[in-house]
């Protein structure tokens, strides 16, 4: 499988000086980042990850454990991290970007200047709901929409459609509700939480603690909406335009130095 495998990328950025490495929720493709990607400045380009099992790699069978993806991402992201960049993960994954960052600095490659986590409680903190990707497959979407929402209603209503994307979903909701947080050393970059204020799987008090895996700053920010809040278009562009925020340090230019060491 070719690295390029993993990633989508939208529109051109010749010679980006920072990434965003974006990671999906359960079940979801890379397409979900378009906008993301469309909407950033030229300095800045988006790579979304497409993990097996969805979208172009629908016919791949789909990793079932965090570990796993970890373990199969890292490799083929591996090479992209030539210029400074920065992970933003939504439900599901902000606990992949987590750990991948984690990897990675166990592995002594570069990381993240900063990851962007969003409607993910903290990697310790256990799932509050009994594990749901076991059960049959109408009892698990009817769950799975309602602790999550989020499943469009003309994906409800086409049952091919449906049944096109539950591989993925129940094999995703395998990795969250099978994966237990081993304690290691702290990151060093800051990790900035989002959260929908209405999501009730990702309130603040679940949110906050995610301070505990940084030596770094965190800050928390609600947007208006709940687990899916980006989905409303206005939200979007102000998350969007927090990101940009985010990451306007990486692109700005490394500053020159004298012999002597002086900043020209």
């Amino acid at each position: 499988m070719s690295p390029a495998a993993w990633f989508m990328r939208f529109g051109q950025r010749p010679a980006p000086s920072a990434r965003l490495v974006c990671f999906s929720y359960a079940g979801g493709g890379g397409a979900v980042y378009r906008p993301f990607a469309l909407a950033m400045p030229p300095s800045i380009e988006v790579l979304a990850v497409l993990l097996p099992g969805r979208e172009s790699r629908l016919r791949e069978p789909p990793l079932t454990s965090v570990q796993a993806i970890v373990e199969a991402l890292v490799p083929n992201l591996a090479p992209r991290l030539d210029r400074p960049f920065a992970f933003f993960g939504h439900s599901m994954g902000g606990l992949v970007a987590y750990e991948v960052a984690r990897t990675l600095a166990a592995r002594g490659l570069p990381g993240p200047a900063q990851i962007i986590v969003s409607a993910r409680r903290a990697p310790h903190l256990a799932e509050p709901d009994a594990p749901l990707h076991g059960l049959p497959d109408d009892a698990f979407i009817a769950e799975l929409d309602r602790r999550y929402g989020g499943i469009p209603a003309e994906i409800l209503q086409h049952r091919d459609l449906l049944e096109l994307m539950l591989p993925a979903m129940r094999a995703d909701m395998m990795a969250i509700e099978t994966h237990r947080h081993v304690p290691g050393p702290l990151l060093d970059c800051p990790i900035t939480v989002f959260g929908g204020a209405g999501d009730a799987r990702a309130l603040p008090e679940a949110l906050a603690p995610w301070q505990a895996h940084t030596r770094g700053p965190m800050q928390l920010r609600q947007f208006v909406g709940g687990h899916f809040y980006f989905n409303d278009a206005a939200v979007r562009g102000q998350l969007i335009a927090e990101l940009v925020r985010l990451l306007e340090p990486l692109t700005a230019p490394a500053p020159a130095f004298t012999m002597g060491g002086a900043a020209q």
